[in-house]
């Protein structure tokens, strides 16, 4: 005992002479060279790691001895230990309980060397890993030991401490069915795959008006596989080839836009099979910003209901979508509503389909059956909605089409390269052709009235130049 006792009373007069060594050190640090440095920051990982693992010993020896036991370790850890208190003294004192109640007090014989308990005690014992890590592989090991052959357990966990080791835990988590595969009882992996699948859901959207809409996804690894088999492809960098100009989007844009034309596809919503508009989308605006393209409209009627889509947006879902204007007046009074008479049909996809291959923006590869028809001359400008005013865009381009507005020349006869659609490519050529061909507006004088007002109509004929998409509600 007295032995023990000597050796207790020389670690404790080396701890205080390592505190001390290290109070201040950082002010000397300036005398090292740069491979003394490393050689330190190893002797001081070293040190730290020994110190958290003499940290849980300390508090097993005090459950063992029942100084303090229960709900009370937690609490004896944050006062001896401050600081844990800013995290990390739940996992000691976890770790002590468990210790303890598996060695069944002061005589025990402790947990089993080959159990999960007892190689993950060795391994924090040792400095390897600290009591938070090894509480996570406890856990992991809790989940994955009714899946596994007995016998594999011991190797299992050993695998779980080396990855979390090395790589902390989270990789040990996405390891799982690959443990499950190679150790686990016939069918486990299938087996818990399909009790997985009552817990894979997709959330509704979450919507700020002015804002993007978020989704919440958790998936199955099947249903996983197959999203990223169909998207993968899709989503990957394309840069112009013939102009040069390199795909800077975002990997989470490009993987967002190759979900949106996997869907339209899987929803019938494809440039061969949608006769009509792939959406109806009801917007409430103001007469003002309406005629002159500002401010924004307010989506109602859907689950994004309130969301606010800006003047270019409604430009670009009128190419393609049945967008219903409800037209307010000064004082938010309704005026009428809009009803929308046709937009592309099926004959017009088709023809576009043969005449423009696919996407029509210079050095896209992007096949037919990925596009849409955008209205080259949009339709709140008065564009008609007919081949000679339409060109076939993916949906990558169709927005770099209008957030640049680009103009485009569409032709009755294929110039020497074989386009029917040749793109201005430079910045704000729609606008610039727009002017030329359009007259500047007239000016109204007519009040507005709280029924209706006489502008209005005159408005929807101008804008329904040639086609006649949009007609007010017949009295």
């Amino acid at each position: 005992m007295s032995t023990g006792r000597t050796e207790l009373a020389e670690r404790c007069s080396s701890i205080d002479a390592a505190r001390a060594a290290l109070a201040g050190f950082g002010d000397i640090l300036a005398a090292a060279s740069g491979a003394e440095l490393g050689e330190v920051m190893e002797s001081l990982d070293e040190v730290v790691a020994l110190g958290s693992a003499a940290r849980v010993s300390v508090a097993v020896e005090a459950g063992r001895r029942g100084e303090v036991a229960g709900s009370e370790v937690q609490l004896w850890v944050r006062e001896h230990a401050p600081s844990l208190r800013q995290g990390g003294a739940a996992a000691v004192a976890r770790l002590a309980v468990d210790v303890v109640s598996a060695g069944a007090g002061l005589d025990g014989p402790g947990p089993p060397e080959d159990s999960p308990l007892g190689l993950v005690l060795a391994a924090v014992e040792a400095g390897r890993v600290d009591a938070g890590v090894g509480c996570a592989v406890l856990r992991e090991a809790g989940r994955l030991t009714p899946l596994l052959q007995l016998a594999a357990v011991p190797t299992v966990t050993g695998k779980l401490l080396d990855l979390a080791q090395a790589w902390g835990p989270s990789l040990m988590r996405r390891l799982r069915p690959r443990l499950i595969a190679d150790h686990g009882h016939r069918g486990a992996l299938d087996d818990l795959q399909d009790r997985l699948a009552s817990a894979a859901r997709l959330s509704m959207p979450h919507v700020e008006s002015g804002d993007l809409t978020e989704y919440q996804l958790w998936m199955t690894p099947e249903q996983a596989a197959t999203l990223e088999a169909a998207i993968g492809p899709l989503s990957a960098p394309s840069p112009n080839e013939e102009t040069g100009a390199a795909d800077l989007r975002p990997a989470g844009q490009r993987r967002v836009e190759a979900l949106t034309e996997v869907c339209a596809a899987a929803s019938g919503l494809s440039a061969e099979t949608r006769a009509g508009s792939p959406v109806t989308l009801h917007v409430t605006m103001t007469l003002a910003d309406l005629r002159a393209g500002t401010g924004a409209g307010e989506v109602i009627g859907s689950v994004a209901t309130g969301t606010l889509v800006g003047p270019e947006a409604l430009r670009r879902l009128a190419c393609d979508a049945a967008l219903i204007p409800h037209v307010l007046g000064t004082a938010d009074e309704p005026l009428t509503v809009g009803r929308l008479e046709r937009l592309f049909t099926r004959a017009h996809r088709r023809h576009l389909w043969v005449r423009d291959r696919g996407c029509t923006f210079p050095g896209c590869t992007a096949p037919a059956a990925w596009a849409r028809a955008h209205h080259v001359r949009h339709w709140a400008d008065g564009g008609p909605t007919d081949a000679a005013n339409a060109a076939l865009l993916c949906q990558r381009h169709h927005t770099a089409v209008h957030r640049r507005r680009l103009w485009a020349e569409v032709r009755e006869r294929p110039d020497d390269r074989g386009r029917y659609v040749v793109w201005d490519l430079s910045d704000g050529s729609y606008d610039r052709a727009l002017a030329a061909v359009r007259p500047p507006p007239l000016e109204s004088s007519d009040p507005p009235s709280a029924d209706r007002d006489p502008g209005l109509d005159e408005w929807w004929d101008d804008l329904a130049v040639d086609d006649g998409w949009w007609s007010t509600p017949a009295a």
